[in-house]
């Protein structure tokens, strides 16, 4: 999946598109999801183009990385979240059903998760 600058975060990134934000440092910006999957579901996206966390970990600088791990830990705290617990999520390409192609950690919370995952094996 290569990165595309038009994509949905990048525009909001650029200020394009607006977001109800949560937390933003010098590497990172979150906000939260305008398509809740759970009571409460957030975003952190990397303010730099980077596609997935393969990318992420192999091109971006130390100061991005922990901006962005910072970020989601601040995100947390923000929510209020940390008692309960919450769930952090990144999807990577076509079989975790990657929509945007921007790096971005999902943060879901504010009711019982469930299972991680649901078992259903191909072939």
């Amino acid at each position: 999946m290569a990165y595309d600058r038009n994509n949905i975060f990048a525009k909001i990134l650029r200020g394009e598109i607006p977001c109800q934000k949560i937390y933003e440092n010098d590497h990172a910006l979150a906000f939260h999801d305008i398509a809740p999957q759970a009571a409460i579901h957030a975003l952190v996206i990397p303010k730099g183009a980077y596609v997935s966390f393969d990318d992420f970990s192999a091109q971006a600088s130390e100061a991005e990385i922990v901006g962005l791990v910072r970020a989601v830990g601040k995100t947390a705290e923000a929510l209020g979240v940390e008692a309960d617990g919450y769930r952090i999520l990144a999807n990577h390409g076509r079989d975790s059903r990657q929509e945007v192609p921007h790096l971005h950690v999902h943060i879901f919370a504010g009711q019982d998760l469930g299972r991680m995952v649901s078992v259903e094996r191909k072939g």
